[in-house]
C-alpha cells in the first residue's frame, strides 16, 4: 500500500538532493532579510510585544512562512511541470499507480522539502539569538508546522493541476497566498485587528498556522480551537486535491 506514493515521493527527493544546497541558500534569503530588517534593525524601536522581545516574537512565524511556502511551491512547480512539460504524470499512469499514490506522493514531497528550508532557516535564525525553547515546546510547534505544510502542499497540487498558464501559479500566490499569510500575524499581534474582524482572522488557517505555532514554541501546549481549524482545514484540502486532479487526468 502507497507503494508507488513511496516511489513518487523518492524520486522528488533525488531531484532535490542535486541542488539542495542552492535550493537552501535561495530559501533562507528572503526570511533572513525580513528578520534581520524587523527582529534586529527595528528592535531599538519596537517595544516588546505581549512581553515577548520583538525578534522572539516573529521568529516563529518567519520559520514556519518558510516552511508553508515552500510545501506549496514544490508542489505547484512540481505538479505543473510534470503535467505540462515532462508529461510524467501520463507516465506515472501507464503504471500501476492510483490518483491516491499520485497525490499522496506530491503532498508527501511538498512537505518534505517546506520541512527541510523550516529547519535551515530555523537554524540560522537560532545560531543568530540567544533564544532557546523546550523540547516539549518544539514538539508542539511541530504539530502545527506539520499540518500547515501539509494544507499548503494540497492547495499547490490543487493549483499545479488545474492552472496551465505558469504565470498564473506566481499569481495566485501574490493574490491569495501573501496576504493570507500576512494577515495571520507573523509581524504584529492579533489584539491589533478591530474588534469587528477579529473573529473572522482567528478563524483563517493560516492564522490558526502561525499564531497556533508562536503559541505553541513561545508558552508551550496546542490551542484547541487553532488544532481543529487545522485538522479540519487539512483533510478537506487533501479530499479536494485528490478529487480535482482525478476529473483533471479523466478530461
Amino acid at each position: 500500500m502507497f507503494r508507488g506514493a513511496f516511489s513518487i515521493w523518492g524520486r522528488d527527493m533525488r531531484v532535490l538532493r542535486r541542488s539542495l544546497f542552492s535550493e537552501l541558500l535561495a530559501v533562507i534569503a528572503y526570511p533572513l532579510t525580513l528578520y534581520l530588517a524587523f527582529g534586529i534593525g527595528l528592535k531599538g524601536y519596537i517595544a516588546d510585544v505581549e512581553g515577548v522581545p520583538y525578534a522572539l516574537f516573529i521568529a516563529p512565524g518567519l520559520i514556519s512562512m518558510t516552511a508553508v511556502n515552500a510545501a506549496f511551491d514544490e508542489s505547484a512547480w512540481s505538479m505543473w511541470f510534470h503535467r505540462r512539460v515532462q508529461h510524467t504524470i501520463e507516465e506515472y499512469r501507464v503504471n500501476p499507480i492510483t490518483v491516491y499514490d499520485i497525490v499522496i506522493g506530491k503532498i508527501f514531497s511538498g512537505f518534505c522539502q517546506g520541512a527541510i528550508k523550516g529547519v535551515a532557516v530555523a537554524a540560522v535564525i537560532f545560531l543568530m539569538t540567544p533564544f532557546r525553547f523546550p523540547f516539549p515546546h518544539l514538539l508542539a510547534y511541530l504539530f502545527f508546522i506539520i499540518l500547515g505544510s501539509m494544507i499548503f502542499s494540497c492547495l499547490g497540487t490543487i493549483c499545479g493541476t488545474t492552472i496551465d498558464k505558469p504565470e498564473n501559479i506566481g499569481r495566485v500566490q501574490a493574490v491569495v497566498i501573501v496576504p493570507l499569510i500576512f494577515m495571520a500575524g507573523i509581524f504584529f499581534p492579533l489584539s491589533s485587528y478591530p474588534a469587528a474582524i477579529l473573529p473572522a482572522i482567528r478563524v483563517l488557517p493560516t492564522t490558526a498556522i502561525f499564531e497556533g505555532a508562536r503559541q505553541a514554541l513561545l508558552k508551550g501546549g496546542i490551542e484547541g480551537g487553532y488544532a481543529a481549524i487545522l485538522i479540519a482545514t487539512a483533510a478537506v484540502s487533501f479530499v479536494l486535491a485528490v478529487w480535482i486532479f482525478n476529473k483533471k487526468i479523466e478530461e
